[in-house]
């Protein structure tokens, strides 16, 4: 099992018999597989667990035989649906002392996320493919907008297109060219977008998280090019400051002084403090949400997705960050990109552009 060592080692750290996980992301990282019925629960209809030897997954008995066709080389337990619930059915069959990610009776709570960090070779494998995939989406979904669609038109678009390629949106932000300067999570309305607009997308696919945003304009404000260069150079302070403190072993909080510095050299010093700047991605949207008192480690390799706003623009891509470099998984080669200098750092990185129609 690709997750064995680290499952390990949670349990040593914790003095575990077992360790449970029924919560989406979780159980996806831990199975490639996915438990989730109703998209608004918290908890998925089955939970996988790992007891220092084997795998199993408990599920109700109107569950297991898709999951059984799902997962055929793991051992799949089923309590019938009127009887127990998920978790009585978990404490029942468990060893204990045990955790779990959703409340069972006499389990410690255990949080996986720090043991997502840093990212596999398999996990970057699968997330470079879910990247290239959303981004081309993307791209292709915002040339086909014109100054009068709506931005529901154009969320539609895009959740009918990840429909069909088995990719889930969670977060579908849209905004048009009067929102945006309001705005800085511009849920969809019947609005036209107008001059331009901004589309920000989260995607999950076998729990991996992928975070995007492009601008595309058709009669941009002057303003627009200024500000958008702005946030890019905040972005590109941000990778940086991740890749200078991941190889110290810092924390968040560094990055997010890096990032403070920079909305001050470009003009904006109060920016930040409008909306949060992103953070690590991965098994979640974000893992971890970088704060000036932050003290989550930075890791190396990562994906991160960092989104600077500056008033009516953002910049936003998933990159992996690592010893050597950064790759930006949101990358087609098909939009324009401007060089752009990080602030405090001898490095310039290409960063996505306006496109202008």
């Amino acid at each position: 099992m690709k997750r064995r060592h680290t499952l390990d080692t949670l349990l040593t750290d914790n003095s575990l018999e077992a360790v449970w996980f029924a919560r989406p992301n979780a159980f996806s990282w831990l199975t490639g597989s996915d438990n989730v019925i109703t998209v608004t629960d918290p908890v998925g209809v089955a939970a996988a667990g790992y007891d220092g030897d084997s795998m199993e997954i408990v599920t109700a008995n109107n569950e297991a035989d898709r999951i059984r066709e799902e997962l055929p080389e793991t051992t799949v337990r089923s309590y019938e649906w009127h009887e127990s619930t998920l978790a009585e059915a978990v404490a029942e069959r468990s060893p204990t002392p045990a955790a779990a990610d959703f409340d069972v009776s006499g389990f410690d709570s255990i949080d996986i996320s720090p043991y997502r960090q840093p990212l596999t070779d398999d996990d970057i494998e699968q997330y470079r493919a879910l990247g290239a995939e959303t981004a081309t989406v993307v791209e292709e979904v915002c040339r086909s907008l014109s100054t009068d669609t709506s931005e529901r038109t154009v969320t539609a678009r895009l959740k009918r297109a990840f429909e069909e390629r088995g990719i889930t949106v969670p977060v579908a932000l849209v905004g048009g060219a009067e929102r945006v300067q309001r705005h800085r999570h511009f849920t969809p309305t019947d609005a036209a977008v107008g001059a331009y607009a901004i589309v920000t997308l989260c995607t999950v696919r076998a729990g991996l998280c992928i975070s995007i945003t492009r601008t595309v304009a058709f009669d941009p404000p002057a303003w627009l090019s200024d500000r958008h260069h702005a946030a890019a150079r905040v972005h590109a302070t941000a990778l940086a400051a991740t890749r200078d403190v991941g190889l110290r072993g810092g924390t968040a909080s560094e990055v997010f002084g890096a990032i403070q510095d920079a909305y001050a050299a470009v003009g904006y010093p109060d920016e930040w403090r409008l909306h949060h700047q992103g953070g690590a991605g991965g098994y979640a949207t974000r893992e971890w949400i970088a704060t000036p008192d932050s003290d989550a480690p930075v890791t190396l390799p990562m994906g991160y997705a960092w989104n600077p706003t500056v008033q009516g623009a953002k910049c936003e891509d998933t990159v992996i960050v690592t010893d050597d470099g950064f790759e930006t998984l949101t990358r087609t080669g098909e939009w324009p990109t401007t060089s752009t200098d990080a602030v405090g750092f001898d490095l310039s990185l290409p960063q996505h552009d306006v496109l202008v129609q």
